[in-house]
């Protein structure tokens, strides 16, 4: 019984300081990733602006245009839901997009800029986002990392790109 009480107070103890960290944190966050990918602008800004067929963690994607407005819908394999509205098109240069849904822990979104060098190009992506959740905060600062979800895609993007 002791051990069982010590070993509670240990997990509150853990999860006291989780939350409390998480709640030192900031809520925004900008975080930026580049590649060089030897593919030409046009190629990646057709890969990151098209269907998403190639990306490995998505389950679902749907284009929905609405109102003179483009959204995204993606559904990844863990089955969470993301809508993302297009705020700037410029191809082949520039892509920014923003999370449209507003019940979600964290908000935010990605702007893809893509300039011509030699025999490929510089993809980078800026991701600007808040985390309202301060447990959500500290797991995405400190286990994901804020350039989490942008390394693996820049890897994906690449490996794609160059085929």
């Amino acid at each position: 019984m002791k051990i069982a009480f010590i070993a509670a107070l240990i997990i509150a103890a853990v999860i006291a300081i989780v939350v409390l960290i998480g709640a030192l944190l900031p809520k925004h966050h900008a975080a930026t990733r580049s590649a060089f990918i030897k593919a030409s602008p046009e190629q990646v800004f057709k890969l990151i602006s098209g269907p998403q067929d190639w990306r490995t963690d998505l389950k679902t994607y749907a284009v929905i245009d609405e109102d003179g407005k483009h959204f995204v819908r993606e559904t990844d394999r863990q089955g969470q839901t993301i809508t993302y509205e297009r705020v700037e098109f410029s191809p082949p240069t520039l892509l920014r997009s923003r999370i449209a849904d507003k019940n979600l822990p964290f908000s935010g979104g990605w702007t893809w800029r893509i300039e011509q060098q030699n025999d490929g190009c510089l993809v980078t992506i800026t991701e600007d986002g808040e985390v309202y959740n301060p447990v959500f905060r500290f797991v995405s600062r400190f286990v994901i990392g804020y350039t989490g979800t942008i390394d693996r895609y820049l890897a994906r993007l690449t490996e794609v790109a160059q085929k």
